[in-house]
């Protein structure tokens, strides 16, 4: 397939072939679904922590006797039932992170290039350079190309200072090189805009 290539004025500098088997594959939202999980539970910190028993401040004195008082036996005024006792079943430090297969990620990102594709919200431009750092003006440019409210612009493996100085302080623009390209950043973002370099690149990793 064939899709225009512009530059960052809106305007056509040429055509592109697009590789069927890497932007036209079927849109599968269960391997979109994974990948995502995947990527947010390594995310997280997995530092949340409620102490037990054995990490509670406090007498270690049996409450009252075993027997004979009429109450409830008690071993510890730590133990969960009585106030700032330990909790039963507490998170504990930990990772969340699991195994996806290689091969389940690989596709799941084909999938994700195609989504865009197939939506009509793939933008291919010649290159991502700027003469000087110009928030402004990189603001109107993207407008321009139609990427201005929520836009993930990804590069080849050198992303141009310069440009992703620009773009830095636009809100709900990413700019990543293209070994960081990820299934849960190409979804989050409206539209997705690829340099030449970047098409190059990812069809070679990914076909």
């Amino acid at each position: 397939m064939k899709l225009s290539v512009k530059n960052l004025q809106n305007k056509a500098v040429g055509e592109i072939e697009l590789n069927q088997d890497v932007f036209g594959c079927d849109v599968r939202q269960d391997l979109l679904a994974r990948a995502i999980h995947w990527q947010l539970s390594k995310r997280r910190a997995g530092t949340h922590k409620a102490k037990t028993i054995a990490e509670i401040s406090g007498t270690t004195k049996k409450p009252w006797a075993q027997k004979g008082t009429g109450r409830a036996r008690q071993g510890s005024l730590r133990s969960p039932q009585f106030r700032k006792g330990a909790v039963i079943f507490g998170p504990v430090v930990r990772s969340h992170g699991y195994d996806l297969p290689k091969q389940v990620r690989a596709q799941a990102l084909r999938v994700a290039l195609s989504a865009k594709q197939a939506e009509g919200k793939l933008i291919i431009i010649d290159s991502a350079k700027a003469t000087g750092i110009k928030t402004k003006a990189m603001a109107a440019a993207l407008k321009s190309l139609g990427a201005d409210q929520s836009a993930l612009i990804i590069d080849g493996a050198n992303i141009d200072k310069n440009f992703a100085l620009s773009v830095r302080n636009i809100k709900h623009v990413d700019v990543l090189p293209e070994q960081g390209a990820n299934v849960y950043d190409i979804i989050r973002r409206d539209t997705l805009v690829l340099t030449k370099n970047a098409v190059e690149q990812l069809t070679e990793r990914l076909k």
